[in-house]
């Protein structure tokens, strides 16, 4: 099962046999429904909830929201671990010693709380004679952090680490003012540097050479925290491949929590599903009225293509503005940045395409140019679906250094170079490509569609990537690899959440037949 952003095979099946027949058992309706339109005359699907309900609405508390959403959050996050093999958790996005940590309200509450303690304690260690009971309390809770890094077996060290750090003697110590907080300041570093991950050994060595006690104290726990942190990495790691196996069966049962919870979860997915059935229909609709369609039976909508078609919607979905279908909230922000990549990838086959037919003449037979071409376009399109981007100054530029490119390889060869009036032509037809109805833009974006709806049409035994269209040479290996993340996003989708598309097209075609049925026995004025 493809769960990393590597080019893999796209017919590979996804997570296990038993997945895989599950997601056949609850897809059989979609193909059932191609052959017959019988099995639409009763509700024999899956637990899943109807989208479409005659009864009142349910009145959801406010528990149950929080239930609902608590469901969701677990489910996003066990879907992230399986899917994304460089998932971690992090320490806070701004760091404590970051001038920007206490702009904000809880960063600055924090901060003072925890210079205020380490002050107090400053003082109690300075004080004469000392005090000792902050101290204590660190070094207890020190080692309470130390005892859950220990593995069941570390029994040797568990009794070493209870015995020196044990707060009833460094107590009685501290009474009779015999206690050493450096030796088990020293101590308790020497055994983090034996619990610690290798990446650990330059914050440790750090550490050792800390010559104030309080510092030292003070940054021991924050290495504690970052040790916390690997650890917790490290679990994330070892239950990933379980998790890939179980995330199908896993995903689709949290989903269903969910919809019982809040019935109104599918909302969502049952507009864009509706929206392609709408579509789908409009365009058999069309079909049949062209001429000699008069005489031809009705076709039957396809629950395959409907549910294909509002997968490529994703390619074309305004992230910013419009919200996602809830059983694809998990990898919006997947989809996000391959939508957004894939723009990129269509401006810079436009941008060939246009090179080629003005001034292919001249430079066939220089692949490093092409090459090099491609490249100053990427680069100069880094960022363009930021509000910020400004995208006719990009492409006026990526025209005016495409010109001069072309001419130092001209010149270099001994050849004329262009004319201003090509040149022109050339940076004018560049910064057009943004205008609405652009013939070279929608000649491009029609054949990414269609070869992003090939992948979604292959079999499973396909076992290589279909041929790419004609002008999309340029981006072929950066396509087949986009290709590979949509078709792999699609299909484990479909393997989790087929019943419910099942449902929901169940409901839909079946509403649009018993519509088609009523209109066909009206009788005509």
């Amino acid at each position: 099962m493809p769960f990393n952003d590597e080019k893999q095979c796209v017919g590979e099946d996804h997570p296990s046999d038993s997945d895989s027949s599950r997601f056949s058992e609850s897809m059989a309706s979609l193909s059932d429904y191609e052959c017959s339109r019988q099995s639409f005359t009763s509700d024999s699907s899956s637990k899943s909830s109807s989208p479409v309900s005659t009864s009142p609405p349910r009145v959801v508390t406010f528990d149950e929201v929080m239930t609902a959403a608590r469901n969701l959050s677990n489910m996003t996050l066990a879907h992230e671990i399986a899917v994304n093999e460089n998932f971690e958790l992090k320490q806070d996005a701004v760091p404590e010693n970051s001038p920007f940590h206490c702009y904000s309200l809880a960063g600055q509450v924090k901060h003072i709380v925890h210079q205020a303690f380490w002050d107090v304690l400053e003082s109690e260690l300075n004080a004469d004679p000392p005090e000792y009971e902050h101290a204590i309390k660190l070094f207890e809770e020190i080692r309470e952090i130390l005892l859950s890094f220990l593995t069941p077996g570390g029994n040797r060290l568990r009794n070493q680490i209870c015995e020196v750090l044990d707060t009833d003697l460094i107590r009685q110590q501290a009474e009779h003012s015999a206690v050493d907080i450096p030796g088990l300041a020293n101590y308790v570093i020497s055994t983090m540097g034996k619990l610690c991950a290798p990446v650990r050994d330059d914050d440790i060595r750090e550490l050792k050479a800390t010559g104030n006690i309080v510092e030292m104290l003070r940054q021991i726990f924050h290495v504690l925290d970052l040790m916390k942190m690997d650890m917790v990495n490290f679990t994330i790691k070892s239950i990933r491949p379980h998790l890939q196996r179980q995330l199908v069966e896993y995903e689709r049962t949290k989903f269903q929590e969910i919809l019982e919870e809040t019935p109104s979860a599918l909302d969502q997915t049952t507009e864009w599903i509706k929206e392609s059935v709408n579509e789908e229909l409009l365009s058999l609709s069309e079909s049949a009225l062209t001429p000699g369609a008069e005489n031809s039976s009705k076709p039957s909508l396809s629950p395959t293509v409907v549910l294909n078609n509002s997968y490529l919607k994703l390619l074309k979905w305004d992230y910013q503005k419009k919200d996602l279908p809830e059983t694809l909230v998990t990898d919006g922000a997947r989809l996000q940045e391959l939508t957004e990549k894939l723009n990129q990838l269509k401006i810079i086959a436009c941008l060939s395409l246009i090179t080629k037919n003005m001034v292919g003449a001249v430079t066939e037979g220089f692949p490093e140019l092409t090459n090099r071409l491609k490249r100053i376009s990427a680069v100069l399109l880094e960022g363009m679906n930021k509000q910020t981007f400004n995208l006719k100054e990009a492409l006026n530029s990526i025209g005016v250094q495409t010109c001069v490119e072309v001419n130092k390889t001209l010149t270099e060869r001994g050849l004329p170079t262009l004319n201003a009036e090509v040149q022109a032509n050339l940076i004018g037809q560049f910064s057009s490509i943004q205008e609405e109805d652009n013939s070279i833009w929608s000649l491009i974006d029609k054949r990414i569609q269609l070869y992003m709806k090939s992948l979604l049409c292959l079999p499973s035994s396909q076992k290589c990537m279909p041929p790419v269209p004609g002008g999309l040479t340029i981006i072929q290996q950066e396509l087949e690899a986009l290709g590979c993340q949509y078709a792999n996003i699609v299909n484990l989708n479909k393997q989790v959440y087929g019943p419910f598309y099942a449902n929901i097209l169940r409901k839909l075609l079946f509403i649009e037949e018993a519509v088609g049925k009523v209109n066909a026995s009206s009788p005509t004025n």
